[in-house]
């Protein structure tokens, strides 16, 4: 301890003990105390009030307060200043009481020394500097968000901070003297004997670690372990610095399967697009060929019934891809999905299996939403379906309902949220569950644990692909052996729901002349001889350049132009500007395999109106040019 000035109040009421102490502490070489002398309480505690001081020499037995009591009143008005006590008795009592009460040694005076007076102090005052730093460095430790333990190498928790309690659940007093690994780890793992490993060899370790709490939940945590070692330099215990990371986790798991399932998403988008121009000439002449060939036996007329019904569910399953890899736009009406959750339940109560319950839990004040009610109901039809299906044996199938505010900690909690009202749809079975390595998995198209046959793994990618053109989200927690929950989150709205508008009625071309331009000639040949079936002449292009150079020579002649947006050389957005410069009051229909809501925009961005998806039906077709040409006369 350096040799600086120490500020010494000696409380004493005898003035020759006064006078002895003074003098023993004369002998101490160069003499460092600056003492300040009182003989009462009252008088040490004004002292303390307006003066500063490293030390107290306190005498138990004043004027005006004897005993313990003296101690105590001082410690209260100055815990941090550390105190000597000066008595007369050697009693090991009122020594160890004394200490209890705060004292940081205790003298007494026949058999003081100069010397002894000296160390005595200068420990005193150390002593306390240490408590008090290794107070502050504990109260910092306890601070920290961070869970702080060491262990011994018998991995028995010898300090365990505020942190760690705030993380795990267990208090200090819980968890010192436990085994940390029968603790903290639901069975050991390579990962964690790798961790004690290289921390006894090179000192420290660092990596992440997956650890339950006392409520047994899963929490995945930054470790870092460090050996501390003995005066010997001896192997003696291992510091633990565990940061929660499991939101984190949580985010990032989203985030890569929205990554993943995007990369899927374009991939399958340029396949939908190629499988749709297939389908949409098969699907054309299947619906023509029983038109044009009045005379055709049982058989062929079967086989022709089947080649529509499979062109239909090609397209059918071409638009599960793409609605799960875009969202399919459809009729966006206000829609109360609690009559929508009614219709399901009369189905599923007609179709499950008497095995499986069925219990519905909607609110009458359940918020309307903003969608399309064939889409939603395919949602909730889906969810059932794999509901059902994990329930070979019975069990319980919860539909439930519920309106729920979203906050900017469920924004935290997944990247897809945002604040505001939700409408929040559950389906819950008490099936066998999903195991926790391919739950991350379960939302890519073709991914299914079902036997061959037992279906296309198209289910859930085209729920996700809904749900999301709808702004919604959509959440699942499962457990083996105990069941499942999806929750399917819609934004909300507290507006009255309107009526869905009807499609117009079919009719016939009226000698009108049609453009249409495409450079795949199957689409171009069946779209031709559908349209002329129906009393419309038609022109074809092959590409943008054939259709304007057609243009240019019949725009005199041409009521509408009927053209793909994705074609070579000039692309279906450049070839409708270049027809609106040769003739601004152009009609146009537009046509993609893909209806994303991209191509509906770059549609739009060119001034068309209308747009129609492949495949399309004769119906499609038709009634889609008779609102555009009608329109077109009504302006």
């Amino acid at each position: 301890m350096a040799e600086h000035s120490i500020n010494v109040l000696l409380v004493e009421d005898s003035p020759a003990d006064v006078r002895l102490l003074l003098e023993f502490l004369k002998e101490v070489p160069t003499n460092p105390f600056q003492v300040t002398q009182c003989d009462r309480l009252e008088t040490a505690l004004n002292n303390l009030t307006e003066s500063r001081f490293d030390i107290i020499l306190l005498d138990l037995t004043l004027p005006d307060s004897m005993g313990l009591e003296t101690l105590v009143n001082i410690h209260r008005r100055v815990p941090a200043i550390p105190v000597v006590i000066l008595t007369g008795l050697d009693d090991e009592v009122i020594t160890l009481r004394a200490m209890q009460e705060g004292a940081q040694d205790y003298l007494v005076k026949g058999q003081v020394t100069g010397d002894l007076l000296a160390r005595s102090m200068r420990y005193a005052i150390e002593r306390q500097r240490a408590e008090q730093k290794i107070r502050q460095q504990a109260a910092l430790l306890d601070i920290t968000t961070d869970a702080i333990l060491v262990r011994d190498l018998s991995h028995r928790i010898v300090y365990w901070n505020k942190g760690a309690e705030r993380l795990f659940g267990w208090h200090a007093e819980e968890a010192i003297g436990k085994n940390a690994n029968q603790l903290l780890y639901r069975k050991s793992s390579p990962q964690l004997r790798e961790a004690l490993d290289v921390v006894i060899a090179k000192g420290e370790w660092l990596g992440e670690l997956h650890k339950i709490t006392k409520s047994d939940q899963e929490v995945t945590v930054e470790s870092r372990w460090t050996l501390v070692r003995d005066e010997a330099g001896q192997p003696k215990s291992i510091l633990t610095v565990d940061t929660n990371i499991t939101e984190k986790k949580l985010l990032e798991a989203q985030f890569f399967r929205a990554q993943r399932l995007e990369s899927i998403g374009t991939l399958a988008s340029g396949i939908s697009h190629d499988l749709n121009n297939i389908l949409t000439p098969i699907l054309a002449a299947a619906q023509l060929l029983p038109l044009k060939l009045k005379n055709l036996d049982d058989r062929s007329q079967l086989l022709l019934q089947l080649l529509e019904t499979n062109a239909r569910r090609g397209a059918d399953l071409v638009k599960q891809v793409l609605s799960f890899t875009r969202g399919v736009e459809g009729k966006r009406v206000l829609l109360q999905t609690r009559h929508l959750i009614s219709e399901i339940e009369r189905i599923l109560r007609e179709t499950l299996p008497r095995s499986i319950e069925v219990e519905i839990e909607v609110p009458q004040d359940l918020w309307t939403i903003v969608g399309d009610s064939t889409q939603i109901h395919q949602v909730l039809m889906n969810l059932c379906v794999n509901a059902r299906d994990a329930m070979p044996i019975g069990g319980v199938l919860t539909i439930s309902a519920t309106n729920q505010w979203l906050t900017e900690t469920d924004k935290r909690l997944n990247i897809e949220a945002q604040i505001g009202p939700y409408c929040v749809l559950s389906v819950v079975d008490t099936g066998t569950g999903i195991a926790a390595e391919i739950l991350d998995r379960i939302f890519e198209p073709f991914f299914t644990t079902k036997e061959l046959g037992g279906g296309t793994g198209l289910g859930l990618s085209t729920v996700v692909g809904i749900v999301k053109s709808h702004g919604g989200f959509i959440t699942v927690a499962s457990q083996l052996g105990q069941g499942t929950e999806f929750k399917v989150f819609f934004p909300a709205v507290m507006i009255q729901e309107s009526a869905p508008i009807e499609d117009p009625e079919l009719h016939q071309g009226n000698d009108h002349l049609i453009l249409v331009v495409d450079d795949e000639a199957p689409v171009r040949e069946s779209t031709r001889i559908t349209l002329e079936d129906y009393n419309y002449r038609v022109l074809t292009a092959c590409d943008g350049v054939e259709a304007i150079e057609t243009y240019s020579k019949h725009h005199d002649e041409i009521h509408l132009v009927l053209i793909d947006l994705m074609m070579p050389l000039m692309d279906g957005p450049t070839t409708i500007l270049t027809l609106q410069r040769i003739n601004p009051h152009v009609e146009i229909v537009a046509m993609s395999g893909l209806s994303s809501r991209g191509m509906v925009a770059n549609a739009a961005n060119a001034g068309v109106q209308r747009f129609l998806s492949k495949p399309f039906t004769v119906k499609d077709l038709l009634n889609t040019l008779e609102e555009a040409l009608v329109e077109k006369v009504n302006t």
